[in-house]
């Protein structure tokens, strides 16, 4: 503890004959630190149970992962509605005069959904580009870490950063298809 500059031990490992029991050497070593520092004031790990641990471990992590990514998708599906609702009323007079030559308002209603569609996978793309770059930078910088990009999940962010796209255009694309051919035609 001196050489380090510790006051008190955060670890003990012990190693035991190949014979013996895990469970009998944990609950040996239990006793024998109870009856030293008078209360279990410590956590006895066995090796069959490292691996459950660390499960719990990454699926608190998993879970974090997950509560964050879903925060992502309400703020770009939020960025996206806002773009397009932008987008619309950028472009009152040409959708106007779209209507105004013939153009059905189903015609309409695609574009701007295919426009966010677009939008949002763009998004994705660029997304994922970064990822993977700081994936191959974590395993450039340490070499040991595995680090993989799974394709399945790729195509999935991909995929449902595809769908919220669509989705988050609905009302902007619903309200360009709507709109009245002469009074988008006066508006400037």
């Amino acid at each position: 503890m001196e050489l380090f500059n510790r006051d008190g031990l955060t670890e003990i490992n012990l190693t035991y004959a190949h014979t013996a029991s895990a469970k009998a050497v944990a609950a040996a070593a239990e006793r024998v630190l109870s009856s030293r520092h008078g209360r279990a004031d410590f956590t006895v790990t066995t090796q069959e149970e490292m691996p459950s641990t660390l499960s719990n471990i990454l699926d608190v992590l998993t879970m974090a992962v997950a509560a964050l990514g879903s925060i992502s998708l309400l703020v770009g599906s939020v960025g996206s509605v806002t773009i397009m609702t932008i987008a619309v009323a950028e472009r009152t007079h040409e959708i106007g005069l779209m209507i105004a030559l013939g153009s059905q308002r189903q015609t309409i209603l695609w574009l701007f959904l295919g426009e966010a569609v677009v939008l949002a996978v763009l998004g994705s793309l660029l997304g994922v580009a970064i990822g993977i770059g700081l994936a191959q930078l974590i395993r450039a910088v340490v070499p040991a870490l595995p680090v993989a990009t799974p394709i399945l999940y790729v195509l999935l962010a991909v995929a449902s950063s595809a769908v919220i796209g669509m989705l988050a255009g609905v009302l902007p694309a619903r309200g360009a298809a709507r709109l009245d051919p002469v009074e988008a035609l006066r508006s400037e």
